[in-house]
């Protein structure tokens, strides 16, 4: 059977979206004979507010660390701040429920975050031997 890319309105968000045919091929493939009604976005966002329900989580691509049971990941917004990009709006897997309290991010906004805290590290060491090397110059000079 041949499958073309299809547009479709999400019927929450009122945008359009592509159904791809690859897509059309796994729908197909399951058994699934109706067309989604959501875009991916609203999907996520859907999956997300229903809860912990035991048909609303992944076992993810490893399986467990001590071979007993597969490793529950949660579907999570990511909470890259607006200083590394304020347009991010990716969804990653977490190895947690996600409860608000700490940050998420995707592995782009992680790596940027990270960065710019290893920069801010060496700064801070560059600024603090300098300042200690001032100071020993300073007991030279009063011991003289």
């Amino acid at each position: 059977m041949s499958f073309s890319d299809k547009e479709i309105v999400c019927e929450e968000c009122s945008q359009a979206f592509i159904f791809t045919a690859g897509e059309q091929e796994f729908f197909s493939s399951k058994g699934l004979q109706n067309l989604p009604r959501r875009c991916n976005v609203c999907r996520q966002k859907r999956k997300l507010s229903t809860g912990s329900n035991e048909e609303n989580f992944s076992y993810g691509r490893a399986v467990s660390y001590s071979g007993k049971t597969p490793r529950r990941l949660h579907i999570a917004p990511c909470s890259g701040s607006k200083s590394l990009s304020p347009e991010c709006q990716e969804y990653t897997e977490v190895p947690f429920m996600p409860r608000g309290d700490r940050p998420i991010y995707c592995s782009s906004c992680y790596n940027v975050m990270k960065n710019a805290e290893a920069e801010a590290e060496a700064d801070e060491k560059i600024e603090t031997s300098a300042s200690s090397e001032n100071d020993s110059d300073t007991k030279e000079s009063i011991l003289e």
